[in-house]
């Protein structure tokens, strides 16, 4: 259980052992129907790819701008786990 910075809210990781996986649903595409990710906000999201890849993170696709209000990218994290990354644009 994780706390977010600003204390007001908690993100839950798990990992199941049982049952036996039915499909595995790391290689999805980002919006396939149930997949499960977690997006973070970022102040700079060029600086934190690069933290992430040294630590093994691999970029899927590429950075995106939606509108002039977000840069979006997906990595994947630790487990093949889709993660979003969003730096808000002023």
């Amino acid at each position: 259980m994780m706390r977010t910075p600003d204390g007001h809210s908690r993100l839950e990781l798990s990992q199941f052992l049982t049952p036996t996986i039915v499909a595995d649903h790391r290689n999805a595409p980002v919006n396939a129907l149930g997949y499960l990710r977690v997006m973070f906000t970022v102040d700079d999201i060029d600086e934190t790819l690069e933290k992430l890849r040294k630590r093994g993170a691999q970029l899927v696709g590429e950075v995106v701008r939606y509108q002039d209000v977000y840069r979006l990218c997906y990595i994947r994290g630790p487990g093949g786990i889709l993660i979003g990354l969003a730096q808000e644009l002023s």
